[in-house]
């Protein structure tokens, strides 16, 4: 559980992106932890873990994504709760609550390519943890990045200094 706790911040990004309530993404971090954790023993240390993580979370998120309509079920835990930050996006700033919303307007596999690439992994890294050619993810990239700029540039705020 150390290495999940050293790179929890996998879990945020990817229960943020793909759940906008509370509960659910509580439920969709605690699927993932507990995927983790059985696959644990297949993991290959040749890779670093947050790659083979970002795998193993984006493919539950995924697939959690999908079934969520039909979920019903409560995972209810006596430790504490694992996305504690989650609650506190209302205080990012607008820039980044904007970037959020942009992401979660994406299809699934789009969001776990701008999550990946936003966390400064390599082209390589994106296209083992989601299964595509290193060209598709540079493509897929180029076009998610036009995509933002025709929509999310009207809507940043100016910022201290721009002209008005």
């Amino acid at each position: 559980m150390t290495l999940v706790e050293e790179h929890k911040k996998i879990l945020y990004k990817i229960c943020n992106s793909y759940c906008r309530e509370r509960g659910a993404r509580e439920d969709l971090a605690q699927e993932i932890v507990l995927n983790l954790w059985q696959s644990f023993p297949r993991y290959d240390r040749q890779y670093r873990f947050s790659t083979w993580m970002y795998r193993i979370a984006l493919n539950v998120a995924i697939s959690y994504y999908r079934s969520e309509s039909t979920r019903g079920r409560h995972i209810i835990s006596d430790e504490g709760p694992l996305l504690e930050a989650a609650d506190s996006a209302g205080s990012e700033p607008e820039e980044i609550q904007l970037l959020y919303r942009f992401i979660a307007g994406l299809d699934p596999l789009n969001k776990a390519l701008i999550l990946l690439y936003l966390d400064g992994n390599t082209y390589p890294e994106i296209a083992s943890v989601l299964g595509i050619s290193e060209t598709n993810v540079a493509t897929k990239i180029n076009r998610v990045k036009n995509r933002m700029k025709r929509e999310v540039a009207g809507s940043v705020p100016a910022g201290p200094g721009s002209e008005t």
